[in-house]
């Protein structure tokens, strides 16, 4: 049997391993020319961490993983104004949170390929999809640049919030995303003085309609983080200007630290809308969608990681078995019907964190400030953290 998927983000490396390990061969196709190495700090937890440790994946992923002391807001002079605990925070979530930059967890995911017999999975970067279709009998792929398409018993489209396996076998883009109203950036840069100043702490502004925040990384770097609402003036144009000058628009005067990123922010930093993708079916025609591509949840509910690699694993827990054309499609659905409800679950979570994520003004600012707060007294601390963990830390 033989699988071609699409994308080489978390979702479709831990894919290939797993259809490798079950002695399919696959083709892993990813239109970047190399592993992308911007991503922003992510918590891993949830269903995820059961996962990652069934499929013999957590190792690779606790050994990249930072130790975070707390989660701090600042005003525009740097002074805390409410901060999270984040060993209270790792308990109340059951004890196992990892804090991972998302191009360590894609970099894990790919050296964790090697855990499959050598020839079982072939990785091409710098190979974008240009057309896929397929029917009872199978699949085809169309890659940029090769003379002939790829054929296969199955297409996995793993290809993230814009996928071009959804576009083409299911449907236009604007039918499926669901924007929530805001953007996201994530960057990396080399500060000392700021790498130096941060260590061990996620810090966030604590700021009206946008917030910047930022962590140090093990070297000299500092990754940045930046959610703005989106405009609803028509007249303005996304497009004028570089993503660079945009967020130095959209950020300025935010503090010191703030101004530096800005400063030091490539001309093309990942920036992106935040959105939820909302599908009436995940399979057919011998596809099937996986990770963002089908159900993306938002950055916002901090589980696209865990989610990713769980739904990737159960895919090949479902599928991997079968032997036989005539069991794709039987497996497909039961994959869909097993998968679906967790996603739809962890969707209504990202959700609510969206519409209270970017206080619309000073009072709903304050409320924040005091939820955050709560979290060092006693018995509401639990509740507090079960609004934040309970509904996936299960």
């Amino acid at each position: 049997m033989k699988a071609v998927v699409v994308g080489a983000g978390i979702a479709g490396l831990v894919a290939a391993r797993q259809f490798g390990l079950a002695g399919w061969d696959v083709e892993l196709l990813e239109k970047s020319a190399v592993p992308r190495p911007d991503g922003y700090m992510m918590d891993f937890f949830g269903p995820g961490v059961e996962a990652s440790e069934r499929i013999g994946l957590y190792p690779r992923l606790a050994a990249v993983a930072y130790h975070v002391e707390a989660a701090e807001y600042v005003d525009a002079t740097g002074r805390p104004t409410s901060s999270l605990d984040y060993d209270q925070f790792a308990r109340l979530a059951g004890g196992n949170v990892l804090s991972l930059l998302r191009p360590d967890m894609e970099r894990a995911a790919l050296a964790a390929l090697q855990d499959v017999a050598p020839g079982r999975v072939r990785v091409r970067y710098g190979a974008p999809v240009s057309r896929v279709w397929g029917g009872d009998d199978g699949v085809r792929v169309a890659v940029d640049g090769s003379p002939e398409p790829i054929s296969a018993d199955v297409l996995i489209g793993a290809d993230g919030i814009h996928s071009t396996v959804r576009d083409q076998m299911f449907g236009p883009e604007e039918q499926y995303l669901r924007p929530l109203g805001m953007r996201a950036a994530a960057f990396i840069v080399t500060e000392p003085l700021l790498n130096a100043r941060f260590r061990n702490r996620f810090v966030l502004t604590d700021t009206i309609d946008r917030v910047a925040g930022l962590y140090s990384l093990r070297s000299d770097e500092v990754a940045a983080f930046m959610v703005y609402r989106e405009s609803t003036d028509p007249t303005e144009d996304l497009g004028s200007g570089s993503p660079r000058e945009r967020l130095r628009r959209e950020f300025a005067g935010l503090g010191g630290a703030v101004d530096r990123l800005l400063e030091l922010c490539p001309e093309h930093p990942y920036d992106d809308v935040v959105a939820q993708v909302v599908m009436p079916g995940w399979q057919g025609k011998r596809t099937v969608l996986v990770g963002d591509a089908c159900g993306a949840v938002s950055l916002l509910a901090g589980q696209g990681g865990s989610l990713a690699i769980a739904g990737a694993a159960l895919l090949g827990d479902v599928l991997g078995p079968v032997a036989t054309a005539e069991g794709i499609g039987p497996a497909l659905a039961g994959f869909e019907r097993r998968w679906r409800p967790v996603v739809e679950e962890a969707q209504a979570a990202g959700r609510r964190a969206a519409s209270s994520f970017l206080p619309a003004n000073g009072f709903q600012r304050l409320l924040r400030r005091w939820i955050v707060r709560a979290t060092h007294v006693p018995g509401i601390d639990r509740i507090v953290a079960r609004q934040i963990v309970g509904r996936i830390a299960k």
